[in-house]
């Protein structure tokens, strides 16, 4: 198969690479000459794992390719996928949908015969219609469909999520454009991953619900953490005994500063709007939007009580500020909102990342970056743990807490326990939901 794939960001560049990998000739497009040029350089834009070796592996052996030039890449595609941005709209918290139908307008002036054009950003329910109406307008009685195909990856696991799925979900409304996307995800099929055909409207639906799911799951445990703080309960236990049960399952079930990403807060963001706009509210999501960003301005309280009522003055080592692991993904993390309000209050901070130095250093100013975490600790007055990088899963407390001016810690993640840190000698230790 012949695929073009529109938008060389973190959801079209893995998927692009991947579909390669799958033996399909693919030529992924992006505006940014500099993406392209640096991507024929072998230089992967964003940070995942294993990227960079697969798509060397694919570009040297002729089924990979990259482009600036969209009618060149889509001429005689089998399938055009479109993988544009879908950032939250400024004001009312709807898709910002500009750059898909932007795509979609190209593709159609682009196509040379019958194409599948395949949605791959998180859209709205009505978006693929929407599509097909703009190209079909374009160009009127051409041969093409629209079929919807979301992505479920995880940033840091991304490759491994496509190429053993929990499902792949194609939503079609012709049996040429089911016959089409079958023949691209053949792979998969033979080895028996589940393959859900659906209409337009369930596979755009199927994404958002999932999302906003997994974003509850993360909230009421947060909010589970915070009673357990009250009564005297461990949350890590508790945790543990929900995840038992296989009707609940222990995935997105850890306390911690709240959800970010590119993912939950704009989806659960736009599921909101949708709910409001058809009269069918989602109160459970609406409620989780809320309770996550009272989740982070909670964990500057903690913070702020640890150091005894006031950081003003004080050195802050932070530990991590992506919003998750394995990525440099900065949207929506909870360092965005906790180490502005602490260098607000007066604080020095100091900030460690394998990862997040190159988006951090913009968007956290009068941020002081170093290397390590013993650098970041030295003479400080308190270290914060906000994301869980295995280099911080590790520490020695005791090098940690000699080389601090006032050894304290807010361990955001429940990496460690209270024991622990005071046998190192840590003067003071706080968690969440312990």
């Amino acid at each position: 198969m012949k695929i073009a794939m529109i938008g060389t960001g973190y959801v079209g560049l893995v998927s692009g690479v991947c579909f390669s990998d799958f033996g399909h000739e693919v030529i992924c497009v992006d505006k940014d000459p500099r993406k392209i040029e640096m991507l024929e350089r072998g230089e992967i834009p964003i940070y995942e794992p294993g990227l960079d070796t697969l798509l060397a592996k694919n570009v040297a052996a002729g089924r990979l390719s990259f482009t600036g030039d969209l009618k060149a890449a889509v001429d005689g595609a089998d399938a055009v996928f479109i993988a544009v941005g879908t950032p939250t709209r400024r004001g009312d918290g709807h898709a910002d949908l500009t750059y898909v139908m932007a795509a979609a307008e190209e593709i159609a002036e682009a196509m040379t015969g019958y194409t599948v054009v395949v949605t791959k950003s998180t859209v709205p329910v009505g978006t693929n219609k929407a599509v097909h109406d703009v190209i079909s307008r374009v160009r009127p009685g051409f041969a093409f469909d629209v079929a919807s195909n979301p992505e479920f990856l995880r940033e840091g696991a991304a490759i491994d999520d496509f190429m053993r799925p929990d499902r792949v979900v194609v939503g079609v409304t012709s049996e040429q454009a089911r016959r089409v996307m079958g023949d691209i995800y053949r792979p998969l099929f033979l080895r028996e991953f589940p393959i859900l055909y659906t209409d337009l409207e369930t596979a755009e639906m199927i994404k958002y619900a999932a999302n906003a799911f997994l974003a509850t799951k993360i909230t009421f445990i947060n909010e589970i953490a915070r009673l357990c703080e009250k009564v005297g309960a461990d949350v890590k236990q508790v945790s543990r005994g929900m995840g038992l049960d296989n009707r609940i399952g222990n995935k997105f079930l850890h306390a911690g500063p709240g959800y970010g990403g590119s993912c939950f807060p704009k989806d659960t963001q736009a599921l909101a709007r949708m709910g409001q706009d058809h009269a069918a509210p989602m109160q459970i999501v609406e409620t989780v939007i809320k309770v996550n960003d009272e989740v982070k301005r909670r964990m500057i309280e903690k913070i702020v009580d640890l150091c005894g009522g006031s950081v003003n003055g004080k050195t802050i080592a932070v530990l991590g500020v992506t919003f998750k692991p394995n990525t440099d993904d900065m949207r929506d993390a909870p360092s965005l909102t906790i180490v502005p309000a602490l260098v607000g209050a007066g604080a020095n901070v100091r900030a460690v990342d394998p990862q997040g130095e190159r988006e951090g250093a913009h968007l956290l100013p009068h941020v002081h970056w170093l290397s390590d975490a013993y650098g970041a600790a030295d003479k400080a007055d308190c270290v914060v743990i906000l994301t869980e990088w295995n280099e911080f899963r590790a520490l020695d407390l005791q090098k940690l807490a000699a080389s601090m001016a006032v050894p304290r810690m807010a361990d955001l993640r429940n990496i460690y326990n209270a024991q622990d840190a005071k046998a190192a000698g840590f003067a003071a230790y706080t968690s969440v939901g312990r």
